[in-house]
């Protein structure tokens, strides 16, 4: 049996990466690292995403034309800058989600490690799942509203909301602070999967990356292939949750009479435009936007918190 002193304890945190190793600055860290990784990827893909939203909202057909088009309609009626209308929302958002969702995913690697025996080495398929899972919903439970306010900015005119506040401000006025929370559900159901198999593709990917070439690390374009994977894998798996969401979040200003249930939303969806034109609308701009957005978030991610380490070892912060 090992000895349960100081030398035990200092040979375990030396085994651990950077992310998993449990202590206060660690914490910050990841939260930094996050929400930095978190803004540079929904910033690169604002545009693609806002047109991605406007289609799964509404009962017209998807297609790259009619995408590229909408794009195109947009800049010449309300300039550049419009296409990136509702990302001062998204920025608010995805800051502290991202920033939650990293962080916590360090953490409950940590905890389930040590729960299962792992401690300092990658864990099996199962908890590897589970840690991306929670991470997953404890960022989304903690900043919804945040989302339901940039859906919302996204589809109506600048006319109708000047700014976020504006939109919590009518929204709680005119439907009540509930709506605030009006497609909690779907997003919990999508977020499970989607979060669970994003974070499980990435870190089996550079498991295997690591046992085939022996390299701790991968470099930039590796891991911006390998978050790309997980990005199309996760959200291909919950799209037609995501679709679900949107049309709830929206209902109040699109008269969308027949989405106050999850189940309600889907029967309305399939029967009027069916299984792929509805429930899928929008997949193949996720499968350009979704990968270029993972892909940059996990890579930014790695990054930052690499070259924050570099920055403790030569001595610019305090450990």
């Amino acid at each position: 049996m090992d000895h349960p002193g100081i030398p035990v304890a200092q040979a375990t945190v030396l085994t651990l990466s950077p992310s998993a190793q449990p202590n206060r600055w660690t914490v910050l860290d990841s939260l930094v690292c996050g929400a930095v990784a978190g803004a540079v990827a929904k910033t690169a893909i604002a545009p693609l995403d806002r047109t991605k939203i406007i289609f799964q909202v509404s009962s017209n057909r998807f297609s790259a034309k009619e995408a590229l088009r909408l794009l195109y309609c947009t800049y010449l009626k309300d300039g550049f800058l419009s296409l990136w209308r509702g990302n001062s929302a998204t920025m608010v958002r995805v800051v502290p989600y991202a920033a939650i969702q990293f962080c916590s995913h360090d953490q409950y690697k940590s905890i389930l490690g040590a729960h299962y025996g792992f401690q300092g080495k990658a864990l099996p398929p199962l908890p590897r799942f589970l840690a991306g899972s929670l991470a997953g919903t404890t960022a989304t439970m903690l900043t919804y509203p945040l989302d339901m306010v940039r859906a919302r900015m996204a589809v109506t005119a600048r006319e109708m909301y000047s700014n976020i506040l504006h939109v919590f401000v009518r929204i709680s006025q005119e439907e009540g602070l509930r709506t605030l929370y009006r497609g909690f559900i779907p997003t919990i159901l999508g977020v499970i999967p989607y979060a669970g198999i994003t974070f499980f593709t990435y870190e089996s990917l550079k498991k295997l990356h690591t046992e085939k070439t022996r390299r701790a690390q991968p470099y930039p374009h590796e891991r911006l292939a390998f978050g790309a994977c997980a990005g199309m894998i996760g959200q291909s798996a919950s799209y037609p949750l995501d679709v679900v969401r949107r049309r709830m979040q929206t209902a109040g200003v699109t008269g969308g009479a027949c989405y106050g249930t999850v189940l309600g939303t889907l029967r309305h969806i399939v029967t009027t435009e069916g299984v792929v034109r509805g429930l899928y609308k929008g997949l193949s701009m996720n499968w350009v936007k979704g990968p270029i957005a993972v892909g940059v978030s996990f890579s930014t991610f790695d990054l930052a918190h690499d070259m924050l380490s570099r920055f403790r070892r030569a001595g610019h912060f305090p450990h």
